[in-house]
């Protein structure tokens, strides 16, 4: 769970910092960067939620 918590904080801190940098110059492409962080966060979310509801299903069967 530590190695999920610092993924997610890892995942705010460029999101958040994308925007800002957004924000400051105006520049699309930080808000595209900041758009490709968050669907890589979802996708890694997705991963370790199916990997416990896997481990869930499972586990009885051992």
């Amino acid at each position: 769970m530590l190695v999920l918590r610092v993924v997610g904080l890892l995942l705010l801190l460029g999101i958040a910092g994308s925007i800002l940098l957004w924000l400051l110059t105006g520049n699309r492409r930080y808000r595209q960067w900041a758009w490709k962080i968050f669907r890589a966060g979802l996708v890694v979310l997705f991963v370790f939620l199916s990997l416990f509801a896997l481990e869930r299903l499972l586990a009885p069967m051992i």
